[in-house]
C-alpha cells in the first residue's frame, strides 16, 4: 500500500503546481483561437467517441520502443534509424489533438496535462537528436539519447494515463448515471412545470436528469451531468435541436444523446419517458 500511495501522490503533485497557472492559461487561449473550424472536433474525437489523442499516440509510442528493442537485440541499425524517424514523424497530429483537448480542461488537469506535454516535447528531441547523431556516424551516442527518448516516453505515458483515469480527463463523467438510477418509471413532476425549449433539471431518483420538451407531446430526458467534465447541463440552452452546456459548450443532440459538437465526445445517457395524466414520469432504457 505504502508504494502504491507514493506512486500516486508523485504523479498527483503537477496538479498543485500553481505557479504552471499563468503560462497555462495563454497557452489555453492560443489553442482555442486556432481557427480550426470542423477539424476541432475530429481532433477531440466526437467521430470516434472517447478522444482521439491516446489512440494517436500509440504510433510514436509503438516505433521507438521497437527502435529500443532492437537497438538492445543487435538489430539492424537502418530500421532502427527508420522507426526513430516515423515515429517522429507520427507525431505532430498527437500533439495537436492533445493540445486542443487539454485546452478544455480545469486548472488542477491543465497542470498535469502541461508537464505530460513538456515530457511528450523532451522525448521528441531526444529521439530527433539521436536520429541526427546516428546519421553523422555517432552510433553510441545516439542509442543512448535513442534509450533516454524512450524512458522519457514511458514516464510521460504513466503520467498522460493518470490524468485520463485517475484525474478522469478523459472519462466519460455520466456514463455510471442510468445504472444508478432506479429501474422502475419515477415521477418527474407535471407537464405543465416545463416549459417549451428550456432545460429543467429533475431527480430521477438520486440521479440529476435535465428535462427538455421539445414540442408539445415531445420530451427528451438525458443525465445532468456532462459527459465531458461533468458540468449540469441545465443550466445550459437548447440550440438547433441540440443542449449546449454552459461551461465548455458542447452540444448534444435531443434525439439520442450523441454529441454534436465536442470537446465531449462520449453520448450523454438518455431515459425513456411517459406521460401519465399530465404527470412526466421517466426510466433507464431496459439493457438490452
Amino acid at each position: 500500500m505504502d508504494t502504491y500511495h507514493a506512486a500516486a501522490d508523485r504523479l498527483d503533485t503537477p496538479a498543485e503546481w500553481t505557479f504552471l497557472d499563468p503560462v497555462a492559461e495563454r497557452i489555453a487561449a492560443l489553442v482555442q483561437r486556432l481557427p480550426l473550424g470542423p477539424a476541432r472536433d475530429v481532433l477531440h474525437g466526437v467521430w470516434l467517441g472517447h478522444p482521439l489523442h491516446p489512440a494517436l499516440a500509440q504510433a510514436p509510442i509503438g516505433c521507438w520502443t521497437a527502435a529500443s528493442l532492437l537497438e538492445l537485440t543487435g538489430g539492424d541499425e537502418r530500421a532502427v534509424r527508420r522507426l526513430t524517424a516515423a515515429g517522429l514523424a507520427a507525431l505532430p497530429p498527437v500533439l495537436l489533438a492533445g493540445w486542443v483537448d487539454w485546452s478544455r480542461l480545469p486548472p488542477t488537469h491543465r497542470r498535469t496535462g502541461l508537464v505530460h506535454a513538456a515530457g511528450a516535447v523532451t522525448a521528441a528531441l531526444l529521439h530527433a537528436c539521436s536520429l541526427r547523431a546516428r546519421c553523422h556516424g555517432h552510433r553510441a551516442r545516439g542509442r543512448l539519447l535513442g534509450l533516454a527518448g524512450t524512458g522519457t516516453v514511458g514516464l510521460v505515458a504513466a503520467l498522460g494515463g493518470h490524468l485520463a483515469y485517475h484525474q478522469a480527463a478523459g472519462a466519460a463523467h455520466a456514463e455510471a448515471e442510468p445504472r444508478l438510477a432506479p429501474s422502475d418509471w419515477q415521477p418527474l413532476g407535471a407537464t405543465a412545470d416545463i416549459p417549451l425549449g428550456a432545460p429543467v433539471r429533475r431527480l430521477l431518483g438520486d440521479v440529476p436528469v435535465v428535462v427538455v420538451r421539445t414540442h408539445d407531446d415531445g420530451w427528451t430526458v438525458l443525465a445532468d451531468r456532462c459527459t465531458h467534465m461533468a458540468a449540469s447541463l441545465s443550466g445550459g440552452e437548447v440550440v438547433a435541436g441540440c443542449l449546449e452546456c454552459p461551461l465548455h459548450h458542447s452540444r448534444f443532440r435531443l434525439s439520442d444523446g450523441r454529441p454534436a459538437r465536442g470537446p465531449a465526445t462520449a453520448a450523454q445517457p438518455r431515459f425513456e419517458t411517459r406521460v401519465l395524466a399530465g404527470r412526466m414520469e421517466a426510466r433507464p432504457y431496459p439493457e438490452g
